[in-house]
């Protein structure tokens, strides 16, 4: 987080860490993404940084967004939800608080080369915003990266703006604002209860294993309803600290088994399996049209997150002789019992 007399568009990102504008911090998402597209953004926003502000073009390698993944359909996705998002970003209008609207991503030009490159543009509007902001949040890529859901690389997101605060160190929401930050779909999770158990604590929980700070969220009741939520952080000492430091060392799977605080179970000796070449994120990738067919049957869930989690409930079992099959049957399983 900076101080108030240095412009955001100052700071530096580093070999660990990138800056991203307090404003895109908290911003509301009109438009929902997935924590690929948040991802994605955060290093389109790190490899345009240079000239953030200015009205040129920026260009990128594919392969840097597609990460372990051998497909590009994962990236032209995150920049078309991307391009069409629309958010709305808390400005100040003559001295007056004020929203703007704003879309994230200009146009752009892909190549169509897997290897090839991406073209893209900071839209003006957002290009100002960006220009005048003095306040940032400094991620830390190997957290950004080990977080399991938008919600979890939210509250990082928030906190790590807010962390460095000598005033501060609680701040309150309504409950609505909350989750247009965190990208709760509209509809989704409209109880105190399901926003709290499917959004809140996981993330919580994610962010209190593997970052810097600690962080809380209570409820605050106006008669007999949850109306406004109190987020507080503070600084791990140096044990937790260093236990963040170890948690991030661990798989993905064993990350978010640390984070669930459950205990993971190795199997060794004569009897043990060896693990599918399949089943690994950076393994064979599902037909395109596994994809397509998993988004229209379950518009609003991250379904490359989900992917990930099947091919850690399938580390003990038989490969399937379908696999495209069998993830959709997953996803359907899935998506029943954790509803939006």
């Amino acid at each position: 987080m900076a101080d108030a007399s240095i412009r955001t568009v100052e700071a530096r990102p580093n070999a660990d860490s990138l800056v991203k504008p307090g404003e895109l911090v908290d911003l509301v998402e009109v438009t929902p993404l997935t924590l690929n597209d948040r991802r994605i953004y955060n290093q389109l926003l790190e490899n345009a940084w240079d000239a953030i502000d200015k009205p040129v073009t920026h260009i990128i390698a594919k392969s840097v967004l597609r990460g372990s993944h051998n497909s590009n359909d994962r990236v032209g996705d995150s920049l078309e939800r991307l391009m069409s998002a629309i958010v709305k970003v808390a400005v100040s209008w003559d001295g007056e608080p004020a929203i703007e609207r704003v879309q994230l991503l200009g146009g752009n030009l892909e190549s169509s080369r897997n290897d090839g490159l991406l073209e893209y543009e900071i839209p003006a509007r957002l290009r100002k915003i960006i220009r005048n902001s003095q306040i940032f949040a400094r991620l830390q890529r190997e957290v950004m990266f080990a977080l399991s859901s938008k919600y979890a690389l939210t509250l990082y997101e928030m906190v790590q703006k807010r962390g460095n605060l000598r005033w501060k160190s609680s701040e309150r929401f309504t409950l609505d604002s909350l989750r247009g930050i965190m990208g709760v779909p509209k509809g989704k999770l409209s109880s105190w209860s399901n926003l709290k158990l499917r959004a809140i604590d996981p993330a919580v929980a994610e962010v209190n294993a593997l970052s810097d700070f600690m962080v809380e969220i209570s409820p605050i009741k106006t008669g007999r309803a949850v109306t406004h939520v109190e987020m507080r952080w503070w600084r791990k000492d140096g044990d937790a600290g260093g236990a963040a430091d170890r948690a991030l060392q661990f798989s993905k799977v064993g990350r978010r088994i640390k984070a669930e605080g459950r205990a993971e179970q190795v199997v060794t000796g004569q009897g043990a399996r060896p693990r599918p070449a399949w089943l690994d994120s950076h393994g064979p990738s599902l037909q395109t049209a596994t994809y397509e067919t998993a988004r229209l049957r379950h518009p609003g869930f991250d379904i490359y997150f989900i992917e990930g989690e099947w091919r850690r409930w399938s580390v003990s079992k038989e490969p399937p002789k379908d696999p495209d099959r069998a993830f959709l049957a997953f996803l359907r399983s899935y998506a029943d019992k954790n509803p939006l």
